[in-house]
């Protein structure tokens, strides 16, 4: 019997006082994340939002096993974030409309969760009306026109059947219902109930597809609900995707397990921990690479090397050597040398022993990432 099929469904039960103290650590990782980014400035805060919707963008449609251009979508984010020219950006319909859906549902949280707007966000995501080569329904309830909405695996003839969700002619009332309790002013905690949206909307399986990144940023929207902040700072569905083999096999065994859930909510508790703590390490980055800036505010700099330089910031985990300093800078061995060299005498860089026989280099007065991570500062 699926969970939809129960009696009482959809009234979820869960323990709170099993519950209470992953709330509890969770609560205070996300309100001591939200105390740090407030005593950033503006531009830094900018930079965390950035990076955390990158990611969150990214990694939802990962998890549907979908690769977006990570230089489309931060390109795309930081165009509608206003921290990038308007010039400066890379336009791809696909993904604009995961964007819109992705910055919707965190920027307007406030705003009230209704029919149309689950649609607008299903069609977003599928501009061209089709899924891959199937012509799918887009901005609308799925029909059951080819049978039930299943999810299976294996070989065809050999499916395994993970989840089969509610008859389409009882979305309309199923649907009304969710929304009806998204939008109640209820005793149920913020972060218990993102918990629970998610798993209810996974539930109905409203649409031909998009029903899980649809299902995320409904958890999104509740999140941001929680803090009142105009974005969040860490993405649930990066650790989701971290954690995919486990997500997928705690909500089928929920699916199964009556509309006892709490062993979901406690397994999405400590997905939001994990995801905060990773979100502080990355705070950690977005502050060093301010304070890197300060620092070397009086080396005159080219572009050339500007450019190369937060490239470094942004995304490198081992030394610079020569030769990866002139892939980066497009220039030729020896300019790369004079260039480090130039660096390294104004203090923006410095040589490290990382790099075996060949010479290897570091910014400056920053950790190094290869190194032992220490703990998230305060």
């Amino acid at each position: 019997m699926w969970i939809w099929e129960e009696p009482d469904w959809p009234v979820l039960r869960y323990d709170a006082g099993a519950l209470a103290a992953r709330l509890a650590d969770t609560a205070h990782g996300v309100g001591r994340l939200h105390g740090r980014i407030a005593a950033l400035r503006q531009h830094d805060r900018d930079h965390a939002a950035l990076i955390a919707l990158t990611a969150d963008v990214m990694e939802s449609s990962a998890i549907e096993g979908e690769r977006l251009d990570v230089e489309a979508v931060r390109s795309s984010l930081a165009w509608r974030l206003g921290v990038e020219p308007a010039g400066k950006r890379r336009v791809d319909r696909h993904v604009d409309g995961v964007v819109e859906m992705t910055l919707d549902a965190t920027r307007n949280a406030a705003a009230p969760l209704t029919a149309k707007r689950l649609q607008a966000w299903q069609a977003a995501l599928f501009p061209t009306g089709r899924s891959g080569l199937s012509e799918i329904r887009v901005g609308k309830w799925r029909n059951d026109g080819q049978g039930p909405m299943q999810v299976v695996s294996g070989p065809i003839g050999q499916q395994q059947v993970h989840y089969e969700a509610p008859p389409a002619d009882r979305l309309v009332a199923e649907v009304a219902r969710f929304l009806d309790w998204c939008e109640a002013r209820d005793t149920e905690t913020p972060l218990l109930k993102a918990g629970l949206a998610h798993l209810w909307f996974v539930t109905l399986h409203p649409f031909d597809d998009g029903n899980g990144r649809v299902a995320r940023a409904v958890g999104d929207l509740m999140l941001s609900r929680d803090g009142g902040e105009l974005y969040r700072y860490y993405s649930v569905s990066w650790q989701i995707q971290a954690e995919r083999d486990a997500y997928y096999e705690v909500l089928e065994r929920t699916q199964r397990g009556g509309t006892e859930v709490t062993v979901w909510l406690a397994w999405f508790l400590e997905c939001v921990a994990r995801a905060v703590r990773r979100a502080d390490a990355e705070l950690d980055r977005v502050l060093d690479k301010s304070m890197f800036w300060q620092r070397v505010a009086h080396v005159p700099l080219s572009e050339r090397q500007m450019k190369a330089l937060n490239k470094v910031l942004d995304g490198f985990d081992k030394p610079v050597t020569n030769r990866k300093w002139a892939a980066l800078t497009r220039t030729s061995s020896d300019t790369a040398l004079r260039d480090l060299r130039a660096l390294v005498g104004a203090g923006v860089l410095e040589r490290t022993d990382a790099g075996g026989r060949s010479a290897a280099y570091w910014l400056a007065g920053l950790p190094m990432p290869w190194m032992p991570t220490p703990e998230p500062r305060s």
